[in-house]
C-alpha cells in the first residue's frame, strides 16, 4: 500500500508543478484537466502525509519506551494508545480512498421521479419525495432546476425531472435509484386503512458533449404549448419542446422555460443523460455480474426503501438500515441514509478487493 501511495504522491506533485507551467496555463482544456485530477488526489495525499507523520511519531514513542528517561517513558506510555488508534483509522481511510473511483462521481445528475402503483396516493408521495430531494439539495448548497413536471389527477406529480448541480452530486445521489415504497393512511381513506404505494427514482449522471455523440439527424423535435400552471406564456406560445431519438425510441420533454430555445437546450441535456445511462448499462452488463451485485445498480425493479408513516420508520432494505425520523427525512434531513449507503458499498468494495475478487467502484 505504501508503494502505491508514494506513486500517487509523486503524481500529485507533478500535477502541482504543472499548474505553474506556462504551457499548461495557456491551454484552458489542459489546465482544467490537470486541476481536476489534482483535486481528485488531494484528499488521498493529505491523508497519506498525515499517516506518514503518525508512523514517525509512533517510531519515536516506541524508542522512548525502550530506552528513554523516566519523563520520556511516561510521555510515551500516555501517547502510544492515541497514536495507534490514529494509525488504524488512517489505514482504514486510506484503503477506502485507494478504491477505484466511479468516473461519474463528480458529475451533476438528472433526477427522474415517477408515480408507480397506488394511483393518486403514489402521485402525492412522488411530489413529497421530490421536495425531500430539493430540500436536501438546498442543505448541500447544490443548484436544483425542475425541467419538467406532470401533475397528478388529485394533486402531486405523475412524473418530474430535476437537475441537481454542485460538488460531486452523483457520488451522493447514485444509491437513490430504485423503487421507494410508502405505507400510510391516505387523506382520502375513510376507513383508516393503511395503503401501500410505490414510486420510482432514477438518478442519471449528466453527460457532457464528449461523453455521448448524438447525430442530429436521429432527433425529431416537436413543439407545443406548455400546460399546467406557469406565467404568461403558458398556453399562448409554442415554447414546450419534445425530442424523439429514433434509434432508441427515447422521448424527452421540457416546458419549464418561456423560451423554446432554452427548453430545447434542457431537453438535449436530458436526452444526453439517458443515452449515457444506456451506454453505461451496456458496459456494466459486459462486466462480471458479481461486481454489479456488490456495488448495486439501482435497478428500478428493485424495492430499495420503505417509508412507514404509522410507525415513523424508514427502512433501507439493501443495507438493513432503520431510521425513526420520517418528518425530518421528508424535510430534507436524509444525509444519514445517504452516508450509510455510501459507507456500506465502500465496505463491500473493500471486502471484494481484499479477497482478490472483482473490484467495484466505491
Amino acid at each position: 500500500m505504501i508503494d502505491k501511495l508514494e506513486d500517487v504522491e509523486r503524481r500529485f506533485e507533478r500535477l502541482t508543478a504543472d499548474l505553474s507551467n506556462p504551457d499548461v496555463l495557456a491551454d484552458s482544456a489542459r489546465l482544467q484537466k490537470v486541476s481536476k485530477e489534482r483535486a481528485s488526489l488531494e484528499k488521498l495525499v493529505e491523508a497519506f502525509r498525515t499517516y506518514r507523520k503518525v508512523l514517525a511519531d509512533l517510531d519515536e514513542v516506541e524508542t522512548w519506551l525502550g530506552g528513554g528517561d523516566a519523563d520520556e517513558k511516561a510521555f510515551a506510555r500516555e501517547a502510544l494508545p492515541g497514536l495507534k488508534q490514529q494509525r488504524e483509522e488512517l489505514e482504514a481511510s486510506l484503503k477506502i480512498l485507494l478504491l477505484p473511483k466511479d468516473p461519474n462521481d463528480e458529475k451533476n445528475v438528472i433526477l427522474e421521479i415517477r408515480a408507480g402503483a397506488g394511483g393518486d396516493e403514489a402521485a402525492l408521495f412522488a411530489e413529497e419525495v421530490m421536495q425531500m430531494y430539493l430540500r436536501y439539495a438546498d442543505r448541500r448548497g447544490w443548484k436544483a432546476d425542475i425541467l419538467d413536471m406532470s401533475p397528478g389527477n388529485a394533486g402531486g406529480v405523475k412524473d418530474a425531472t430535476v437537475t441537481l448541480s454542485g460538488d460531486a452530486v452523483f457520488s451522493s445521489m447514485k444509491y437513490e435509484s430504485g423503487v421507494h415504497r410508502v405505507q400510510r393512511v391516505p387523506a382520502t381513506e375513510t376507513q383508516g386503512r393503511i395503503h401501500t404505494s410505490t414510486i420510482t427514482v432514477s438518478v442519471m449522471p449528466e453527460a457532457e458533449d464528449v461523453d455521448v455523440h448524438i447525430n442530429p439527424a436521429d432527433i425529431e423535435m416537436q413543439v407545443m404549448r406548455s400546460t399546467g400552471s406557469g406565467g404568461q406564456s403558458v398556453n399562448t406560445t409554442d415554447s414546450a419542446v419534445r425530442l424523439i431519438h429514433h434509434p432508441t425510441g427515447i422521448v424527452v420533454k421540457c416546458q419549464q422555460e418561456k423560451s423554446q430555445l432554452k427548453n430545447r437546450t434542457m431537453a438535449m441535456r436530458m436526452l444526453r443523460a439517458k443515452l449515457y445511462e444506456i451506454e453505461q448499462e451496456r458496459i456494466r452488463n459486459e462486466r462480471d455480474s458479481a461486481r454489479r451485485a456488490q456495488v448495486g445498480t439501482g435497478d428500478r425493479s428493485e424495492k430499495i426503501r420503505t417509508y412507514n408513516f404509522p410507525q415513523d420508520r424508514l427502512t433501507d432494505h439493501r443495507i438493513s438500515l432503520t431510521v425513526h425520523n420520517l418528518p425530518g427525512v421528508m424535510a430534507g434531513d436524509v444525509e444519514e441514509v445517504i452516508t450509510a449507503c455510501r459507507t456500506y458499498y465502500q465496505a463491500e468494495a473493500l471486502k471484494a478487493q481484499t479477497a482478490g475478487g472483482p473490484k467495484p467502484s466505491a
